[in-house]
């Protein structure tokens, strides 16, 4: 009986230890994928731009930007591409007006801003500008703590 019950406490643990490993991938039990795919956060950014591949240039210059995947689509464009910025993916494509997505200039710019936080904003800065983004908040110590600067770059997007 003793020989019974570690076997049930073996495959017990064994069990558990399978759930663990899958966690956050595919539920054991039910089947289904997680509703947020590994490496991924729950929020992820997503530009539309009239350019990815300079695009996707520009951000590897001015952010060090590493280049996850990349789907050509017809016509040279780029459907889908990612990039890892820090810890973070950016999801980027090429303007799909059958889809209404569209770069920031076809709406007088964007409203939104990307905040990235790095080691040393001066050197990001200045790498930015030198790749081709525009200065926008000149950096500086600010009120609230950060020591911040804002660019926007070359596709409309405004990085803080």
């Amino acid at each position: 009986m003793a020989k019974r019950t570690k076997a049930k406490a073996k495959t017990k643990a064994k069990a558990k230890r399978a759930t663990k490993k899958t966690a956050g991938k595919v539920s054991a039990r039910a089947g289904k994928p997680s509703p947020i795919p590994q490496g991924y956060r729950s929020v992820q950014p997503y530009l539309i731009v009239d350019g990815a591949a300079k695009a996707i240039a520009f951000y590897k210059a001015a952010f060090g930007a590493k280049e996850r995947m990349r789907m050509d689509a017809p016509g040279g464009r780029i459907g889908h591409a990612e990039l890892e910025i820090g810890d973070c993916v950016i999801m980027l494509a090429d303007e799909a007006p059958q889809w209404e997505a569209f770069a920031p200039a076809k709406y007088g710019g964007s409203p939104v801003s990307i905040m990235v936080y790095v080691p040393n904003v001066d050197a990001v800065v200045k790498k930015a500008v030198a790749a081709g983004g525009k200065l926008t908040r000149e950096v500086k110590d600010q009120f609230y703590g950060d020591r911040s600067g804002g660019i926007t770059d070359p596709f409309g997007h405004h990085w803080h």
